[in-house]
């Protein structure tokens, strides 16, 4: 079984999770072109390699971020965001 580390309720099964893409930052949708805002939107750089990433714990609703090397599908290590990365140990 999958699992994935959740840094509130723990690890649980990848099943009860949600990807929700890579975090990137994201241009000011008032002052940005459409060039620039569809950028945003439709373009990721798909090189392999370790992503910062948005996941979901649908069981508590909880969003946070995952280092993950999505060459290999190895998640790094998991935190909330805003707070310090704590290294995943699976």
């Amino acid at each position: 079984m999958k699992l994935l580390t959740c840094p509130v309720n723990g690890t649980r099964p990848v099943s009860e999770f949600v990807y929700g893409g890579e975090v990137r930052p994201m241009p000011d949708p008032a002052g940005c072109t459409d060039v620039e805002w569809a950028d945003y939107v439709f373009n990721r750089s798909g090189i392999p390699g370790v992503k910062i990433e948005w996941w979901y714990h649908s069981a508590s609703g909880t969003w946070f971020h995952a280092e993950r090397d999505v060459a290999t599908d190895r998640v790094l290590r998991t935190w909330m965001p805003g707070e310090a990365p704590v290294a995943y140990t699976k």
